[in-house]
């Protein structure tokens, strides 16, 4: 049994999507599509931003958005039975398997990270993911913090996500 897997914020990097938009028509239309519905010029800054650009929530979550689902029309789903995602991963899994169009599903991404990066910016926070550490580890040292250090995600064993004040 195939499965597709989508990945969540994090999975970033600059030139994202350049090879998949150059590819072929139908993904350079729905990407070029992306910049219509989001009213500016994402592709730009998935293509040549800066890091720091393209880890602005608001910008992180639909460029991760748009590549994935991308990534699936140039694959064609390679007969998949089924899809998931990791946070917001779960968006493109949702188009992926046609819950959702591809326009509902930016909109909705759209949103999501606004509404995040707005509480960013209202309580200037971070994360970070603690790999090789036991999972009590991180929580012991993360209590010893002065202010708000918490446990966030426990992805796995030996990875756990922490989030706090800045």
């Amino acid at each position: 049994m195939k499965a597709l897997v989508f990945p969540g914020q994090g999975s970033q990097f600059v030139g994202m999507g350049k090879v998949l938009y150059d590819s072929r028509k139908e993904i350079k239309d729905l990407m070029d599509f992306s910049n219509e519905i989001l009213g500016f010029d994402i592709l730009k800054i998935m293509f040549e931003g800066t890091d720091e650009d393209l880890k602005k929530t608001k910008v992180t979550q639909p460029a991760i958005f748009i590549h994935s689902v991308a990534a699936v029309k140039a694959i064609d789903g390679t007969g998949a039975q089924m899809v998931a995602g990791h946070s917001l991963g779960e968006f493109s899994a949702l188009v992926a398997n046609g819950v959702l169009s591809f326009e509902d599903g930016l909109k909705l991404v759209s949103e999501r990270a606004l509404a995040m990066q707005e509480a960013c910016d209202i309580n200037p926070s971070s994360m970070a993911a603690i790999l090789g550490l036991d999972d009590a580890k991180v929580e012991e040292i993360c209590a010893s913090i002065g202010g708000v250090v918490v446990p966030a995600n426990y992805n796995c064993p030996g990875q756990l996500v922490i989030s706090g004040e800045t």
